[in-house]
């Protein structure tokens, strides 16, 4: 079915492949490439449709978002428009991140906006806690790490989201048949959306103006002054809300001034859940967390220490030689005759050569499963059973820094070329990528069906293999952060020795 997009149409539906609207005349193809099939929602200020983009031979679904202020030359539909054109400006900023959609176009077309941007087939979260209930512990642990390096990933540009809230989280519907091409990756991965309220750390100097939804806003962004702890505010009432499926409005006692919202659970969370929670959801921003990286660091469990032993000196080994030829002077008979042979030698063989370790690096907490050198030698990369990649300076002999971000083991790493980032792939089925001029989790790969036991950057650095044991190879657009095709074919699982 063709949908047509003028506001005033009484009959918009059309047959596929209709170039004309048959009812009001109206061009069907936005950019003669786009065709909306159905409406998806409606607001004061816009409609949102699904769409196909037909200029390409897959004719990949897409979501067409067209603004429509209900009253023009308003100052709210002014201040609309401005927010609408920075959806634009921030989905191009980072829709490279493949949990935020990517935007595909933005223009106008016949007196109308329009943005273009890639359709996540999935569920919000508000929909989905009306489907199931309300979340369990394990679900809120499992939000908290699928998307606080995504946020993060917006904080580190400098972009506030100013809307976090149930609707504007969707969770990728998983694919039931077999990938052949994947393009969305469909993971149940968490993908935030909205960026239209999201605004420029630069931008946000003075008092401006109130945005974002009352039940999940913090308080100082009622006043105006969002900042990057507003976003953490915004995403602990959401997880309070999800845990209860209560309204964030009752869960604030406002004559005590507390949140009260363990009142309201059906079953207790874990003490330490809890105080991260109420960090998060704190009114004053001195007890605020200040920073993703606050929380993540709080929801790893606490190690000591590494104590690193003093390097010994090195020992040298002699390699012993090969002893000298034995000649065997006893001939051997057959039917009790004597029979000439040559002399028969026996070699001896070399022992060989016996390493000394000369330095032992302590750190993981569990076993070390794989481990790479940095192009220049100066860093080794360790992964680890504890879920962690350990990063180690060789001329100091000391653990430099920790990257976390699996949920289970990391089975291998790999440097790039230029020494500048990190693959790891891991038994949670996902490859991470690391910024390592910065020291930080980057952004994650999601496609493969089990473990992922081997990844390998190619020569130039932009694409990435990856090999599981779901027996493909995947190869991956680093620049985009996206799968670019399967090889399927083995027998059996893919790993690196």
């Amino acid at each position: 079915m063709s949908y047509c997009l003028n506001p005033a149409c009484q009959n918009p539906q059309n047959a596929d492949r209709t170039q004309f609207c048959l009812s009001c005349g109206s061009k069907l193809l936005l950019r003669e490439r786009y065709r909306a099939i159905k409406p998806l929602g409606r607001g004061g200020f816009g409609r949102t449709f699904l769409a196909i983009d037909q200029d390409k031979p897959s004719k990949p679904r897409c979501a067409i978002k067209q603004f429509f202020p209900l009253s023009q030359g308003t100052s709210s539909s002014e201040k609309a428009a401005e927010l609408f054109n920075r959806e634009a400006v921030r989905l191009d900023e980072l829709g490279k991140h493949p949990q935020i959609p990517e935007l595909l176009a933005h223009f106008q077309q016949e007196r109308y906006q329009y943005l273009v941007q890639e359709f996540i087939e999935g569920e919000n979260l508000q929909q989905e806690l009306a489907r199931t209930g309300p979340f369990s512990q394990s679900q809120i642990l499992s939000l908290l790490k699928d998307l606080l390096p995504v946020l993060q990933f917006v904080h580190d540009r400098s972009v506030i989201h100013r809307d976090i809230k149930p609707p504007n989280i969707i969770r990728r519907r998983i694919s039931q048949t077999p990938i052949i091409y994947t393009y969305p990756t469909l993971t149940g991965e968490l993908v935030l959306v909205d960026f239209g309220a999201a605004k420029l750390v630069e931008g946000l100097r003075e008092t401006g103006t109130v945005i974002g939804s009352p039940e999940f806003v913090a308080p100082e962004q009622i006043r105006g002054q969002a900042v990057y702890a507003s976003d953490l505010y915004s995403l602990g009432v959401t997880c309070i809300y999800l845990l209860t499926q209560v309204s964030p409005f009752d869960l604030f006692d406002i004559n005590q001034d507390v949140w009260v919202w363990r009142d309201f659970l059906k079953v207790q969370i874990d003490p330490k859940l809890s105080r991260i929670l109420d960090k998060m959801i704190e009114s004053s921003l001195s007890r605020r967390y200040k920073s993703v990286a606050e929380i993540l660091q709080d929801l790893q469990p606490q190690q000591s220490p590494p104590q690193v032993p003093p390097t010994p000196a090195p020992i040298a080994i002699p390699v012993p030689q090969t002893t000298p030829a034995v000649q065997n002077t006893v001939p051997p008979t057959v039917a009790g005759t004597i029979i000439p042979v040559p002399p028969m030698q026996r070699v001896v063989p070399a022992r060989a050569p016996t390493w000394r370790c000369v330095h032992t690096l302590v750190g993981h907490s569990h076993a070390v499963t794989s481990v790479a050198f940095s192009p220049d030698g100066a860093t080794l990369a360790s992964g680890s059973e504890d879920k962690t990649i350990e990063m180690w300076k060789l001329d100091a002999g000391k653990r430099w820094y920790t990257l976390t971000g699996h949920s289970d083991w990391v089975t291998c790493v790999a440097f790039s070329p230029d020494g500048a980032t990190l693959a790891s792939g891991g038994r949670d089925k996902t490859i991470q990528i690391w910024d390592l001029n910065k020291g930080k989790w980057w952004y994650a790969l999601r496609g493969h069906e089990d473990r992922v036991y081997a990844v390998a950057f190619s020569r130039d650095g932009q694409v990435l293999a990856s090999g599981s044991r779901d027996k493909t190879v995947q190869l991956w657009n680093l620049n985009k952060g996206r799968p670019m095709s399967v090889l399927s074919g083995h027998a059996c699982l893919l790993y690196t020795s």
